[in-house]
């Protein structure tokens, strides 16, 4: 199994963020219990430092883009060499759909370029997704598609 800061993060997700749970147990228990589950302690080291990043673009969210103004959105090419090509397709599609507000769609990109992965596929860009819109508020509907589509994914890779 390919063992990285993704990892870590979904299953944080399966096993603490997605599943009821009213309280998430404190920082060490969690990092107890991911190196017991085999994850290097690098690794799990560098998920948390990606989710206080996470923490930080919410806390320090200012509404910097307009939101009702229509732009096209501009890939640097560091985006352009991490992102593959169905990425930028499916964040322009999304975009143009309007399923993803300026302010969403800039630290879904931010989170994503964070991560160490030489290459961001498709699915590793919508588990992202999945992790920056959880906690948003208001953005409620956008999660709960984007949770279908990556949930959908899974079931029918496993058959």
């Amino acid at each position: 199994m390919k063992e990285n800061v993704l990892d870590v993060l979904m299953f944080l997700f399966e096993h603490y963020m997605d599943d009821g749970r009213d309280t998430i147990p404190e920082r060490k228990e969690l990092i107890d219990e991911l190196t017991q589950a085999g994850f290097a302690a690098s690794d799990v080291s560098k998920a948390f430092s990606w989710l206080d990043g996470l923490t930080n673009l919410q806390e320090s969210e200012t509404e910097q883009y307009a939101q009702n103004i229509k732009s096209i959105r501009i890939f640097t090419e560091e985006e352009k060499n991490k992102f593959s090509k169905d990425c930028i397709g499916f964040l322009i599609f999304l975009d143009n759909m309007g399923a993803l507000d300026n302010n969403i769609r800039e630290m879904i990109i931010d989170r994503a370029m964070a991560l160490e992965s030489p290459e961001i596929d498709l699915e590793d860009l919508k588990w992202v997704m999945l992790l920056v819109l959880f906690n948003q508020p208001g953005q409620e509907a956008a999660f709960a598609w984007v949770e279908d589509v990556v949930l959908q994914e899974s079931l029918s890779s496993i058959h």
